[in-house]
């Protein structure tokens, strides 16, 4: 029978923060979902529409939470599944660094995004 091997700590701060963002992912995805397919039809859908939408703080603020949560569950879920099929050593440090420099980029490129799209700049 095969070991099997996470890199996440059963119980620990990884492993809790991967399932709690998981979670928050399927809500707001779930949102998201029923909001530009049920209440506003593809075909519905502008840019001048997601503008007003994101003038809304409610909606802002939750779609700001979605791709951080979204940014951190992907970056961290990429990096332990590298570390899990044997990364280890500098190549582990280089990727952990490469993969959080381009979390943060992204990041900072959808708040930025976000907020002229919400008109604030």
């Amino acid at each position: 029978m095969a070991e099997r091997y996470s890199s996440f700590t059963p119980g620990g701060t990884g492993w809790l923060l991967q399932r709690i963002t998981a979670a928050f992912l399927v809500v707001v995805l779930a949102f998201h979902f029923f909001l530009l397919h049920f209440v506003n039809h593809a075909a519905e859908i502008t840019f001048a529409g997601t503008q007003a939408r994101m003038e809304t703080v409610g909606y802002f603020v939750t779609m700001v939470l979605f791709l951080i949560t979204a940014a951190f569950h992907g970056v961290n879920g990429v990096y332990n599944a590298l570390v899990n099929q044997g990364l280890e050593g500098t190549p582990k440090k280089v990727v952990l660094a490469v993969l959080t420099i381009a979390g943060l980029a992204l990041v900072a490129q959808g708040i930025y995004v976000a907020v002229a799209m919400a008109g604030w700049i």
